[in-house]
């Protein structure tokens, strides 16, 4: 069996389809959330636990302390390990999640150049002097692709694809690899779409959810071990909300309603990121997901 891909906004059920495909296949899962690779985040990102896990193996959770950074390059070596070892002991391999830079870097090369410390401090320091929002607007527009790709909450991600910018001298995104390029030929990429208001009412109560499940506790204890150290998991859709409610920044009925607009605006962007991607097969809400799925790799005979 080929290498599966089960992409697609937030909120649209990729985790069932994929422990579905799991079941059927013999397969192990490979995260590909860049927020569900912390410990301890797990209310915020929607991340299953143990018995959720239905017994199947889960690669790249939980690798990671809140006050350390992640990069694309090092998920993508982690992450094609993980992969690696799954299919060397003849299982399937199934990656799920909706970062898609992150996908991307495991099937294709990503060659972005080492950072250059005079243009990093210049931009940490513009940071400081004018503020994320017009650092964002900037990416915005140099690279518009790129901006739909990255939170504009992650000051980390903005910094970087301006420093690509600045020492390429080209766009963030025209440094990413065409489709050909791909690394793994025979990979099926499945992404799920839904209809924008069942998928923003979806995000709402997810987001309601948290809070009932306790996602205010579960950051308070983050800030304890150091997220706000850390210059990535402390601008999750969620966490950066609440630290700034706990901040005394903005009230906490705001704080919720904030993350609902964000990662309504965040499917968004995910969308976007998607479709600009010819390989990728669109589920529907109408169709079928297992049964589609099952179709498409009989159709190509890349059932077992």
């Amino acid at each position: 069996m080929s290498l599966i891909v089960v992409c697609g906004a937030t909120a649209t059920g990729k985790s069932e389809l994929a422990l579905n495909l799991a079941q059927r296949f013999d397969g192990e899962i490979v995260n590909a959330d860049s927020m569900q690779i912390y410990r301890g985040m797990n209310i915020g990102t929607a991340k299953l636990d143990i018995d959720q896990r239905q017994g199947i193996a889960h690669h790249l959770l939980d690798v990671l302390d809140v006050h350390q950074d992640s990069s694309v390059a090092w998920y993508q070596n982690a992450a094609r390990a993980a992969i690696a070892d799954i299919q060397g002991r003849g299982k399937c391999a199934i990656v799920v999640g909706g970062t898609g830079l992150y996908i991307k870097s495991i099937l294709d090369e990503l060659n972005f150049p080492d950072t250059n410390p005079e243009v990093r401090q210049g931009l940490e320091k513009e940071l400081e002097d004018i503020g994320l929002d017009a650092l964002y607007e900037r990416l915005a527009r140099l690279d518009p692709a790129a901006a739909i790709a990255i939170d504009r909450a992650n000051a980390r991600r903005v910094i970087r694809a301006l420093e690509v910018i600045a020492i390429t001298g080209k766009a963030f995104t025209a440094n990413l690899p065409r489709e050909e390029s791909t690394r793994y030929p025979n990979a099926q990429q499945f992404a799920l779409v839904m209809d924008r208001q069942r998928l923003d009412e979806r995000i709402s109560a997810r987001v309601d959810r948290m809070w009932d499940l306790g996602f205010v506790g579960e950051v308070d204890a983050l800030m304890n071990a150091g997220i706000t150290n850390g210059r990535t998991a402390q601008f999750a859709l969620g966490y950066s909300q609440i630290i700034a409610f706990r901040k005394g920044l903005m009230s906490q009925d705001e704080a919720r309603e904030e993350t609902k607009r964000s990662t309504r605006a965040y499917a968004r962007r995910q969308e976007t990121w998607f479709s600009r991607d010819s390989r990728i097969t669109w589920i529907s809400p109408l169709q079928p997901r297992l049964e589609t799925v099952l179709a498409h790799l009989e159709k190509i005979n890349l059932t077992r």
